[in-house]
């Protein structure tokens, strides 16, 4: 009709919505999230907002490259969360510093390792991009590793610290365990005893021997007291709408969505984060710092985004045995 009688004809343009999984994209439930105060406000970084994002440490570009990936469809669809991951893990993978960080502390005790020595090792702060240089990183005699990096009667396939076992400590050395100490009233292990090999300083033994497992560590002496915040789906299952009758969307919500772990050791090195800077916490993950609830002398970092995970998958497909 338009055409016939000569006048403007306008241009139409019909393109579906964004939905992502595990998510809910709709104002009025995102509403509901924050007046209930289920969040920490629009900027929580659990929220598919852009404060929320940004919060959370996602890039602009990351972003948009979720968005050119994903084009415009007309027809509604859901898109997986796991692409907009993807896009942010293969920036930071190029950008971000890399620093040694240990979640959930067990102390090491290196027995053959003088008392009183202290030294610093190399460390390389990004593999993908030379040109960011080395850092320095503090070695003694006591040092952390994560609880998960060890196992007292290991299953199948379990590379890292256990009795009798050698691994490597990234950019250091390798170690033994020959010894554990724990507590008579819980069980509970309290130190690990080890032997180190002074021949294998940089993390290469030179009668050739190998070892399949490298961890990370830090050492207690030098170490930074730090607070991570761990980020898992929003909702358990991936359409939110999904619910029995007579439930709504808050019945799938993950009450796991959320750890705070306040005992993380940092190495030195964690003082000097700028707040815009992303940080790769080696093989733990993407963080950033979190200047919202950051104060002086307390460092308070956010998961945007985990590493890939071998063992775990082995491990939870196998029911842990």
């Amino acid at each position: 009709m338009v055409e016939e009688l000569g006048v403007y004809h306008p241009r139409q343009i019909e393109f579906a919505r964004l939905n992502l999984s595990h998510t809910v994209l709709s104002k009025r439930k995102l509403l509901k999230l924050v007046t209930e105060k289920i969040v920490d406000g629009w900027d929580d970084p659990r929220m598919p907002t852009i404060s929320g994002l940004r919060r959370r440490g996602y890039t602009p570009s990351s972003i948009r490259t979720f968005c050119e990936r994903i084009g415009v469809a007309k027809f509604n669809s859901t898109v997986d969360m796991i692409v907009l991951e993807n896009a942010i893990r293969e920036e930071l993978n190029k950008t971000a510093q890399r620093l040694m960080v240990v979640l959930k502390p067990v102390k090491v005790v290196l027995l053959n390792y003088p008392e009183n020595q202290e030294e610093e090792l190399d460390a390389v702060n990004n593999p993908e991009d030379l040109s960011m240089g080395t850092r320095k990183i503090p070695f003694s005699r006591e040092i952390y590793i994560e609880q998960d990096d060890f196992r007292e009667n290991p299953p199948k396939k379990f590379f890292r610290l256990a009795p009798g076992n050698e691994v490597r400590l990234r950019y250091a050395y390798f170690i033994k365990c020959v010894d554990v100490i724990k507590d008579n009233a819980t069980g509970e292990i309290k130190e690990i005893h080890c032997v180190y090999d002074p021949a294998t300083k940089g993390g290469d033994s030179p009668d050739g021997r190998k070892v399949k497992g490298t961890i990370h560590w830090v050492s207690a002496k030098h170490a930074v007291n730090m607070e991570a915040r761990l980020y898992e789906s929003f909702f358990l299952k991936r359409d939110p709408e999904d619910c029995p009758e007579g439930k709504d969307f808050l019945s799938n919500l993950n009450p796991n969505s959320l750890e705070i772990v306040p005992l993380c050791k940092a190495e030195p090195c964690i003082k000097e984060v700028t707040p815009s800077r992303r940080y790769q916490f080696e093989r733990l993950g993407y963080f950033v710092l979190d200047t919202k609830i950051t104060k002086s002398g307390k460092f308070v970092f956010n998961r945007i985004v985990p590493l890939k995970d071998t063992w775990g998958k082995i491990e939870k497909s196998s029911g842990g045995e």
